[in-house]
């Protein structure tokens, strides 16, 4: 469906994202290899309306600098990394990731994205956890961006 001149839908990139935090926590609870756990996604589920390129980018890229994106919001959290919600956690890696590697997500979808999930697939009120985490890490990360943002219209 979607070709290299082709931009994913939205909608397409919404369900990259929410396989990427099943995948991702079942990554985290079992350390099962990564290959194997999106070619089950893959067999398991629908993917034709999916961003699987994205998928893919996501589930392979986030592991690969996990130490670098979890610096990045540590300093907010109001408790150790280690007794973060696996949720939370794989929805904060993502978010963290757009903000990071993916300047053509803006900073605002980044954030959306990360409290549509964390309603979705979070406890009660994670999302406005996540969302104050994602603030402050997009305060730091995407500073040129927001003040443009923030301009009044001419």
């Amino acid at each position: 469906m979607n070709t290299a001149s082709k931009k994913p839908s939205p909608s397409a990139r919404r369900k990259a994202r929410r396989f990427t935090v099943q995948a991702l926590y079942q990554w985290q609870m079992t350390g099962t290899n990564l290959g194997e756990i999106e070619t089950q996604f893959r067999v398991d589920n629908d993917l034709r309306k999916t961003d699987v390129e994205y998928f893919h980018e996501l589930l392979h890229g986030i592991p690969k600098c996990i130490n670098e994106l979890d610096g990045y919001y540590v300093p907010f959290l109001d408790r150790e990394l280690k007794d973060l919600d696996k949720v939370e956690l794989a929805i904060l890696r993502i978010g963290v990731y757009e903000l990071s590697k993916r300047v053509d997500v803006p900073y605002k979808v980044a954030i959306n994205e990360g409290i549509e999930l964390a309603k979705y697939f979070g406890a009660t009120e994670s999302h406005k956890y996540i969302n104050g985490i994602l603030d402050k890490v997009a305060q730091k990360l995407r500073v040129l961006e927001m003040k443009a943002n923030d301009k009044p219209a001419e």
